[in-house]
């Protein structure tokens, strides 16, 4: 099926899904389905708990991401997919799938899309959305803790041990590859409604 896909990348924390969000609530789940790059971590039943927390998650090659190739490249054929579910408090996939079905906007969500060429060559958009370092830690902080069972301890250590060390390396580099930054992520109306706009536009080509 005719359909476009939309790159939403960003440090951790930056507003990637607020902005995401706002796009499928404005046009509805039955013209935008989401795909995230979290989902796509790696599974590593052979390791234990003790020795999965000590991976390192924010560099590209934790991610399985020819698996969500091919699933793009699915939906684009206009097939129905099942994506992993990703479970943060034992750092490893669950049992779980879901289901994710075509749609005219397909959004591809994630810290490090943009790290991927293939990935890139796909979308019909790149957007990154840039926010300020102190602001995503504090709300990497609130995440972690109060949604994914980790301790501050815990979080500190990571954000300085890998998350930062990797975001320099490769996802502020990955900025350059950009058609559009967006500061605040979903909270930028201004830049909310350019994208609304964009995808109105192409979504009446894709009609056509």
């Amino acid at each position: 099926m005719k359909c476009i896909i939309i790159g939403i990348a960003g440090g951790t924390g930056s507003g990637k899904t607020t902005l995401t969000e706002r796009l499928r609530d404005h046009f509805g789940a039955d013209e935008v389905s989401v795909l995230n790059h979290d989902s796509y971590y790696k599974r590593h039943d052979e390791l234990p708990y003790e020795e999965r927390c000590k991976l390192n998650y924010d560099h590209p090659d934790s991610f399985d991401t020819e698996l969500l190739v091919q699933h793009l490249q699915a939906l684009r054929r206009g097939e129905s997919v099942k994506v992993p579910v990703y479970d943060y408090t034992i750092h490893n996939r669950s049992d779980k799938t879901i289901t994710v079905h075509p749609a005219p906007v397909i959004i591809v969500e994630g810290i490090l899309i943009f790290a991927s060429q293939e990935l890139c060559d796909m979308m019909d958009m790149k957007v990154f959305v840039d926010t300020d370092a102190d602001v995503r830690i504090l709300r990497r902080i609130v995440r972690d803790v109060k949604e994914r069972g980790r301790t501050l301890d815990s979080v500190v250590n990571q954000y300085l041990t890998t998350v930062k060390p990797m975001h320099e390396q490769f996802v502020e580099p990955s900025k350059r590859k950009a058609d559009l930054i967006v500061p605040e992520g979903g909270r930028n109306m201004v830049a909310l409604d350019m994208l609304i706009k964009w995808v109105a536009t192409h979504l009446s080509t894709v009609r056509q």
